[in-house]
């Protein structure tokens, strides 16, 4: 970043060559303007400067101490200058302008468990997948432990297991009537204990749609027991007034699923949802959904015939349909069950009747939870205060898209199961959330929803609700593509013209997109383009940002992403990382943005 100069070359036609001048833009304007702020006219910044800035811009997030700006200027000095000349103890401009757009040394949110950890579990949101074995669609894709391995490690803390008979003997795990490829049972299990607490300590649960005999019950029951040993949690929900909390559960395995006796009867309580087929209405302000990474929906028409309706979850079908001996009990197996599954007979309102005795887990699909929000609002919400709502996606994703959680958010629900190969905005916006608390897993919900005096109708702001904050964003320039990408990659015949779209996910209320105007010609972009969002329901919006490589006669190119909850970012000037479509960091590619709350 010290301006430095060079000449780029692009062959046109084949023949001529165009010539364009590569500029690394040296310090914009407002990180000039803080430096001169708290260097006092000087040219250098010493430690004690920095430390007030960090103070009172709000730029280190907390940390304020000395010893942390010493401990910056000292790495800035050593990476900066190869030669150590520690004669000097201080920052230029150049120096400072190099920790400012340095996403480790000054990130624009934390990366430490920060919340109160001591709650019942039911009190957080939870990083939740679905069919966690799938590698890609859900009809005809190989099934595997490395999607478990690679979701545990994403910060994932619940994931599903599919059990099924193999043979009389032995149990896989697989996407039931379909395709799928299996794979068995004890490679998952080995995979989920080898890597659940690599990225997070805080428990992990292990979700089962049993379709399993009591003699394969039995079978599994041994062999979760001999794979975890004392990694498992015992608990009794059905007599519990109150879960523990993520803090008493650390390094903890939690089993959930049915009692076995409740399967025979699960096809008499379930409420089958509609499944309908067509379009999925997933757009939002940001419009169509970028290019799709799994089958499209057409790839997928060739296997459609082969497998049945998939339109309900295969846990709210039931288990060995056709098996009488279901009617006998496998108690090793029930004894493992931490958090008890099902849905009572009796409806909907009946299923979100909370017993102040029992602590359970119910599962919706998108669609029901849609119709119970819109008919029983309050009633979903005080259910999700001490039990535990699961939200899965509808049958017809053939292709392991995901849908939106922000229902499920503003509703309460702990479990919003996504495929986690299924990348797009919707699977950003869970990645997004789950950045918050330092990347653990569990995400305090916040106090409106556990607000037993609440009557339920004041969670969904009309349009004309006064924002309770308001969040000002200021997109100051971008770098790191000429590093992270092919000279060619998005334009063969100039360098690039970036633009950055911006917005709000959250209430609806507050979902909001803008974009900045494009810059022609440039790998480091200057915009300097400030967005000011008014936000009804801070506490669950999330900060969207998108780069865009305009193309005038072709669809834009993609040029990174990523997704910031706003209770977590920290005022002032902030270098953001960005990820590519399955949201994976790129090592170079970042925005310096401006956070201001007033």
């Amino acid at each position: 970043m010290e301006g430095k100069r060079e000449m780029g070359s692009y062959k046109f036609c084949l023949i001529f060559t165009r010539k364009f001048r590569m500029t690394e833009s040296g310090p914009v304007a407002d990180v000039r303007e803080l430096f001169e702020k708290y260097a006092d006219g000087e040219a250098h910044m010493s430690p004690e400067q920095l430390q007030k800035l960090m103070a009172e811009e709000g730029g280190g997030g907390g940390e304020t101490s000395l010893e942390e700006a010493e401990r910056i200027v000292d790495e800035v000095l050593r990476r900066r200058h190869h030669i150590a000349k520690f004669t000097r103890r201080n920052l230029t401009l150049d120096d400072f302008n190099y920790y400012l757009f340095s996403t480790d040394l000054n990130p624009p949110i934390g990366d430490q468990v920060h919340q109160n950890m001591d709650a019942p579990l039911s009190h957080y949101f939870i990083y939740t997948g679905h069919n966690s074995y799938l590698t890609g669609n859900q009809l005809s894709s190989n099934c595997s432990e490395l999607p478990i391995a690679d979701a545990l490690r994403r910060g994932v803390r619940v994931v599903e297991l599919d059990l099924w008979p193999r043979g009389t003997d032995d149990v896989c795990v697989k996407h039931g009537r379909t395709l799928t490829k299996e794979v068995k049972l004890g490679k998952c299990l080995d995979s989920i204990k080898a890597n659940a607490f690599v990225t997070s300590k805080y428990p992990v649960i292990i979700t089962l749609e049993d379709h399993l005999t009591p003699k394969l019950q039995f079978k599994v029951a041994k062999m979760i027991t001999q794979t975890f040993g004392d990694m498992l949690y015992y608990h009794d929900s059905e007599s519990c007034q109150e879960f523990p909390s993520p803090e008493e559960l650390k390094e903890k395995i939690l089993i959930s699923t049915k009692p076995p006796k409740e399967y025979l009867e699960a096809n008499d309580a379930k409420e089958k949802d509609s499944g309908e087929k067509g379009k999925d209405s997933d757009e939002d302000v940001w419009g169509k959904e970028p290019e799709d990474l799994i089958s499209t929906q057409s790839d997928l028409e060739k296997v459609t015939s082969s497998v049945n309706d998939l339109s309900q979850d295969e846990e709210e079908r039931g288990s060995c349909e056709s098996d009488t001996s279901c009617q006998l009990q496998a108690p090793e197996y029930k004894r493992l069950i931490a958090i008890h599954a099902g849905k009572p007979k009796g409806g909907l309102r009946m299923a979100l009747k909370v017993d102040p005795n029992k602590i359970r887990r119910l599962s919706l699909s998108e669609q029901l939870l849609e119709k119970a929000v819109a008919s029983y609002g309050a009633d979903v919400i005080r259910f999700t205060r001490k039990n535990f709502l699961r939200i899965y996606p509808k049958g017809t994703r053939f292709n392991s898209s995901n849908y939106k959680p922000q229902i499920g958010w503003m509703s309460g629900a702990q479990m919003i199961a996504f495929n986690m190969q299924g990348y797009g905005r919707a699977l950003w916006l869970m990645e997004g959330m789950f950045r918050a608390n330092g990347g653990c897993g569990y995400v305090k919900k916040p106090d409106f929803l556990m607000d037993a005096g609440s009557n339920g109708q004041g969670f969904y702001p009309k349009d004309n609700s006064c924002p309770k904050k308001t969040l000002k964003v200021k997109v100051l320039m971008g770098d790191g593509w000429l590093l992270d990408f092919k000279k060619t990659h998005f334009d063969s015949y100039s360098p690039p013209d970036f633009f950055v779209r911006v917005g709000i996910a959250g209430a609806p209320v507050d979902e909001v997109m803008e974009k900045t105007k494009i810059e022609y010609d440039t790998w480091t972009p200057i915009w300097n383009k400030e967005f000011i969002f008014p936000l009804a329901v801070p506490e669950l919006a999330l900060l969207r940002v998108e780069v865009h490589e305009h193309d005038i006669n072709e669809k834009d190119d993609f040029g990174g992403q990523t997704c910031l909850p706003v209770s977590e970012i920290r005022q002032g000037i902030h270098a953001v990382p960005l990820f590519n479509r399955k949201g994976v960091k790129y090592s170079s590619t970042r925005l310096l943005m401006r956070f201001e709350f007033v």
